[in-house]
């Protein structure tokens, strides 16, 4: 049976994009699939994998088609991740596809792949979770 893994990153400098997701996301680091190319990481509890990063030589896409979306429960938490990630590493991104409103803030990480801090007590789901 077809199953989903993990999401990939690409990323241009391995052990950078380790050191940033690990701290990001409170991620370990594991051994399993570890090569020059790969790493593999896996949430701090123990409770499986987390993200892949993959080097690549590609350029990051400035509107990929497919990125992830980190969630906070509030604006408050929302402002003070977005402070936090910006001092690990990540940038703002000049995103002109804004809606009027939003419930969520475009960054980059190091390597320049978009992702999303979304506060999820201002998504259109008015701060339902999403489902596991």
């Amino acid at each position: 049976m077809l199953r989903l893994g993990i999401p990939v990153v690409g990323v241009t400098d391995l052990p950078r994009a380790v050191a940033f997701w690990t701290a990001a996301l409170n991620l370990t680091v594991t051994e399993e699939w570890a090569s020059d190319t790969w790493r593999t990481l896996v949430h701090a509890d123990g409770s499986g994998h987390a993200l892949g990063l993959l080097r690549s030589e590609s350029p990051a896409e400035p509107r990929p088609r497919l990125h992830l979306d980190l969630y906070t429960d509030t604006a408050e938490e929302q402002r003070a991740e977005v402070r936090r990630l910006i001092g690990l590493g990540a940038r703002t991104v000049d995103w002109d596809l804004y809606p009027p409103d939003p419930d969520f803030v475009v960054l980059a990480d190091p390597d320049d792949n978009i992702f999303c801090v979304v506060d999820l007590s201002h998504a259109p789901s008015g701060g339902a979770r999403p489902a596991p």
